[in-house]
């Protein structure tokens, strides 16, 4: 992995990291995929049907393809 970052830095940034509890590290961590989440969603083209926005929305997010079944238990609506 290509890094700018120190080693002083990196283990600053681990120390401070760990200073935090348990909770705020979780929900540092929540915040930064919603955030993810919501670029990758504006990235995705107008218009796309619901099951077709799943589909890359999975896959951005996850990089690999939502699996086969998973929309064998729901109803088509709009595909």
């Amino acid at each position: 992995m290509l890094t700018d970052t120190t080693r002083e830095i990196e283990e600053l940034q681990n120390e401070l990291w760990m200073k935090r509890t348990p909770q705020e590290r979780a929900r540092f961590a929540s915040s930064m995929f919603a955030a993810c989440r919501q670029a990758i969603i504006a990235s995705l083209p107008a218009g796309l049907s619901e099951r077709e926005f799943k589909r890359r929305l999975y896959f951005r997010t996850y990089g690999e393809p939502l699996p086969e079944d998973f929309f064998e238990n729901q109803p088509a609506g709009d595909e």
